[in-house]
C-alpha cells in the first residue's frame, strides 16, 4: 500500500486529515504505525495528535479488522423490535460476544447506533448493505453470505398529509436535474438577498434539527458579519435512533438540498458550502455526491462551491460545534460558546450552520413567501414537520404533516397501533436525549411549546413506539450507557456523570429504589442538566427522569 499516494489527493483540504485516514482504513483495513507516522508527516502533525484523532472516532483500527464485521444497531428504535434478543441469537451462533471478533478475525460483531431505517429494524449493517426487519431466520444469511440487497423506503401518499419537502420523494429520478428544474427547481436563486432574509423571517421558521432555534436569527447573523469569507454548513449527522428524514430526502431528492443550501449562501454572502454526512449513510453519499457533479456541470455552483465531507462515526458530531472541529480535521470535542458559530465558526469564519430538513424547506418558502409558510401550523411553531414512526408501531415511516396534529392521532391514525399487538405502554420522542411519554399525555399536540409545557421536545421529528413489555428502568440504564459511549469527555459533568449515573440505575434495579439513591440520581440529573457543556450531557437526564416519573413501578417505587 502506498500511503503516500493515497493521501496525497487530500492535503489541502479543509478536514483532510480525517478523510486521509479514511481512505487508509478502506484501503489497508486498519491503520498502523508506519501509516499514522506518513499522515503526521503529511499534514504536519504530531504522531499523539494524529493517534488521538483515531482514537476518537469509532470507524477508525490501529490493528486488523474482520474480514466480515456484523453490526447490531443497538439504538431505541431497534430495541423496541427486538434487537437485543437478535443480538444474544448471533452471539450464540458465532460464539462470541458483542464486541469481539472471532479467534481467526474472520468475523467481528460490533455495535452500532442507528443506521437510518428505524421503521424496519431490527436493523444490522454487513459492509455498506443494511439489512431490514432482520429476524432469527435471517442469522445463517448475515453470518455467511453477502447478499447486497438493499431495503426501499416506502413514501405513503395520503390526502391528510401536506408534503412540502417530501412531495419529490419516491416520485421521480433522484438524479434527474432536468425533471427537478422542471418541477421548478431552481427557479428561487433570481431572489435578492434582503428578500431571501426577509422571507425567512416572515415564515417564522425553526431549525428542525433539535433545538428549534429560530432560524432568522441565524441568518441575519451570520449576514451582518463584516467577512469576505463565510461558509454554510449542512448538518447531515442525523444520528438520533427513531430518526432518519435526513437520510431519506439526501437518497430521494438531493437538489432540494442544494438549492437550499445555494440560496442560504447567497442571503448570507457565503462562497463555500459543506455537507458534513454521516458514515452510516454510504448510498446518500453516492446520491448527494452525483447530485453536486451534475449541479456543477450545468454551471449552478459557479458562485458557490458545494462538497461532501464523509465523518468517522461519533455522535457527538451532531453538536454543531464538535461538527466544526470534525470538519477541521480534529477530534469531535465541543467548543465553548461564545463565540457562536455564527460570529467564529469553520476556520473561525462566520458560518451558517444547519440541519438537512431546515435547509430543505428553504426553497418552498423562497418559492411561496414567508408569510404562506407562516399561515402553516400552530401559533410560533410554523410549517411542517417530517414526523417519522419507528419501533414497535404496525405502520412505521415518514408523515408530512403541520405542527399542532396530537400524538395520539399520529400513533393511531398513521402508526395503527403497535406491530405485536399488544397496547402501547411509551413512546419517546426526539431520539435519545428525548422524553418517555405515557399513554395519558398522548392527547398532547406536537408543537414546540406543547411539549415544552410536559418537559419533552420535538427534537428531529423521531417519535419510537413500546408496547407493554417494556423495562423503562432499563431505557433509562441505556439513556446513561449511550451518553458514556457518545460524551467527547471534554466536561466533567457528561463525561464522569454517565458512568455514575449507569452504575446507580444498576444499584436501584439490583437492591432497590431506596430513597437516598432517588435522591442522588435526581440530583446527578440536576448537575449534568446544569453543568454540562452542551446538550449531550445536558440532555441526558431527560429519558431517565421522565422514565422514573411516568414509569416508577419500572423502578420499583408505587405510583403517586
Amino acid at each position: 500500500m502506498d500511503v503516500d499516494a493515497l493521501i496525497k489527493p487530500f492535503t489541502g483540504k479543509t478536514g483532510g486529515v480525517i478523510s486521509a485516514l479514511r481512505a487508509v482504513m478502506r484501503d489497508a483495513g486498519q491503520i498502523d504505525s508506519a501509516a499514522q507516522r506518513i499522515v503526521a508527516n503529511c499534514f504536519n502533525l504530531s504522531l499523539a495528535e494524529v493517534r488521538g484523532i483515531i482514537s476518537f472516532y469509532d470507524d477508525f483500527r490501529t490493528s486488523p479488522t474482520a474480514a466480515r464485521a456484523i453490526k447490531v444497531c443497538q439504538a431505541e428504535a431497534c430495541q423496541a423490535r427486538g434487537c437485543r434478543e437478535l443480538t444474544t441469537g448471533l452471539e450464540d451462533a458465532l460464539g462470541i460476544r458483542l464486541g469481539e471478533s472471532s479467534p481467526d478475525n474472520t468475523t467481528a460483531l460490533e455495535t452500532v447506533y442507528c443506521l437510518g431505517y428505524c421503521h424496519a429494524g431490527p436493523n444490522v449493517m454487513v459492509g455498506d448493505t443494511v439489512y431490514t426487519d432482520v429476524s432469527a431466520e435471517d442469522l445463517d444469511d448475515l453470518i455467511e453470505t453477502a447478499d447486497t440487497k438493499t431495503p426501499a423506503d416506502v413514501f405513503p401518499r395520503r390526502e391528510d398529509q401536506q408534503q412540502l419537502i417530501f412531495n419529490r420523494c419516491g416520485q421521480a429520478d433522484p438524479l434527474d436535474l432536468d425533471a427537478y428544474r422542471a418541477d421548478g427547481g431552481f427557479n428561487t436563486l433570481t431572489h435578492s438577498s434582503t428578500g431571501i432574509l426577509s422571507d425567512i423571517k416572515q415564515s417564522g421558521l425553526r431549525g428542525r434539527g433539535g433545538a428549534g432555534f429560530p432560524a432568522h436569527i441565524k441568518w441575519q447573523t451570520v449576514a451582518d458579519q463584516d467577512s469576505e469569507e463565510k461558509y454554510i454548513v449542512c448538518n447531515a449527522d442525523e444520528g438520533d435512533a427513531g430518526t432518519f428524514a435526513d437520510r431519506m430526502i439526501m437518497e430521494g431528492d438531493p437538489y432540494l438540498l442544494i438549492e437550499g443550501m445555494l440560496l442560504a449562501g447567497q442571503a448570507v454572502g457565503a462562497g463555500k458550502g459543506y455537507i458534513y454526512l454521516r458514515s452510516e449513510y454510504p448510498r446518500a453519499a453516492v446520491t448527494l455526491s452525483e447530485a453536486i457533479e451534475r449541479a456543477r456541470t450545468e454551471g449552478l455552483l459557479s458562485e458557490f462551491d458545494l462538497e461532501v465531507f464523509i465523518g468517522a462515526g461519533s455522535y457527538i458530531c451532531g453538536e454543531e460545534t464538535a461538527l466544526l472541529e470534525s470538519l477541521e480535521g480534529k477530534r469531535g470535542i465541543v467548543r465553548a460558546k461564545p463565540p457562536l458559530p455564527a460570529i467564529a465558526g469553520l476556520h473561525g469564519k462566520p458560518t451558517l450552520v444547519h440541519n438537512v430538513i431546515t435547509l430543505c424547506t428553504v426553497p418552498w418558502i423562497i418559492r411561496n413567501g414567508g408569510e404562506a409558510y407562516s399561515r402553516i401550523g400552530v401559533g410560533a411553531s410554523t410549517g411542517t414537520m417530517p414526523f417519522q414512526l419507528s419501533g414497535n408501531v404496525r405502520h412505521g415511516g415518514l408523515i408530512e404533516v403541520p405542527f399542532g396534529m396530537t400524538i395520539r392521532q399520529l400513533l393511531e391514525d398513521f402508526g395503527g397501533g403497535t406491530a405485536s399487538g399488544r397496547p402501547v405502554k411509551a413512546v419517546q420522542i426526539g431520539g435519545p436525549l428525548g422524553a418517555y411519554l405515557p399513554p395519558a399525555l398522548f392527547d398532547t399536540p406536537l408543537t414546540y411549546e406543547a411539549l415544552a409545557d410536559i418537559g419533552a421536545g420535538i427534537g428531529h421529528g423521531g417519535i419510537i413506539v413500546f408496547d407493554d413489555t417494556v423495562d423503562l428502568a432499563e431505557q433509562a440504564r441505556y439513556a446513561f450507557t449511550f451518553c458514556e459511549h457518545e460524551s467527547c469527555g471534554k466536561c466533567t459533568p457528561c463525561r464522569i456523570g454517565s458512568v455514575r449515573g449507569g452504575e446507580l440505575i444498576d444499584e436501584i434495579r439490583d437492591q432497590g429504589a431506596e430513597p437516598e439513591r432517588i435522591t442522588l440520581l435526581h440530583d446527578l440529573c440536576e448537575t449534568m442538566r446544569d453543568a454540562s457543556l452542551c446538550q449531550m450531557g445536558g440532555m441526558t437526564p431527560i429519558p431517565v427522569e421522565s422514565a422514573l416519573k411516568h414509569f416508577p413501578r419500572d423502578f420499583g417505587l408505587e405510583e403517586t
